[in-house]
């Protein structure tokens, strides 16, 4: 402390005092704070057990924005808790809860109830915190620049968490959002154009690679033909014969030509129904593929081969 800070340079005095847990320096003479927000760079404690870790723990929860207020707020009891009061007191704390309720702003019982939405629709999906703690922050952001205002709190939602998804490339598709959040797909798509421009959001092209992994799981398919669909999908993306075409119908074809060549044939009905496409959307990019790529010969060879 010394070092850092010898006498105060407002009375002159040296009686200083170190304040650990605040970390601050105080002049004890005149009570002026020298310095702040000071690190501790003592050696870190260890627990061995539950009750040590309570007792030495120095932080709280870290803050998330898939809660209204970050998880720095604080909530007056919870109802379990409340009715092991007597009358008087539990009547006084259910009308404080009821008051910290009515005094919080308009942005934060918005996000109270979208958030709740947001983790069921998450968790619907199955998508990773990461996805979800983006997907918040990006509802956040959307409530705080008025962008919600003229339309659902759903919708919302729903397009911030196709942009979550698409900034961490997890892939899931318009219609699985539209099936977990019951919006329509074109009203998740134009909320998710409009956010991602409003707020200035930088989202890549959906790589039609990353659907392979998802789809051969649903069709049961094996690693080698995982593999060559990746590697049909490199071809065609060289050749740009990926451009201006849907990711998951392109994929979607990538794996039935795969699964042919593998002799693991798939119907292109059970295929369509997995990618969330049509059948005439494979059919033409499996053309496609067919035409461009020369893959005529793999697929006389596995004839062959059964034959």
């Amino acid at each position: 402390m010394s070092e850092m800070v010898k006498k105060c340079p407002e009375c002159g005095g040296i009686n200083l005092f170190w304040n650990r847990e605040k970390g601050e320096i105080i002049c004890r003479d005149c009570g002026l704070v020298l310095e702040d927000k000071m690190i501790d760079f003592t050696q870190e404690w260890r627990e061995f057990d539950s009750s040590e870790g309570e007792t030495r723990r120095r932080t709280g929860a870290p803050m998330t924005f898939t809660q209204y207020d970050q998880g720095l707020g604080t909530e007056v009891g919870q109802k379990s808790d409340l009715f092991k009061l007597e009358g008087g007191e539990r009547n006084k704390f259910f009308r404080l809860r009821k008051w910290q309720y009515r005094i919080s702003t308009a942005i934060e019982r918005n996000l109270k109830l979208a958030l709740a939405e947001l983790k069921r629709v998450s968790s619907f999906l199955k998508l990773p915190k990461s996805v979800e703690e983006e997907a918040a922050r990006i509802y956040t952001l959307a409530v705080q620049r008025g962008l919600v205002r003229g339309r659902s709190m759903e919708s919302v939602v729903a397009g911030a968490l196709y942009a979550a998804c698409r900034r961490h490339e997890v892939p899931r598709t318009l219609d699985e959002l539209s099936e977990a959040s019951g919006i329509e797909k074109k009203e998740i798509g134009r909320t998710y154009r409009f956010v991602t421009r409003e707020l200035g959001l930088t989202i890549l092209p959906s790589n039609p690679a990353d659907y392979i992994a998802r789809f051969a799981s649903a069709l049961k398919l094996s690693a080698e033909t995982q593999s060559k669909a990746i590697e049909i999908l490199e071809q065609a993306q060289k050749i740009e014969l990926t451009s201006g075409r849907g990711p998951t119908g392109i994929a979607s074809a990538a794996l039935y030509v795969s699964a042919l060549i593998h002799g693991e044939k798939r119907t292109q009905r059970e295929v369509a129904d997995v990618a969330g496409v049509t059948e005439v959307t494979i059919r033409n990019r499996y053309k496609e593929l067919l035409d461009e790529l020369k893959l005529e010969r793999e697929l006389k060879k596995t004839k062959k081969k059964k034959r």
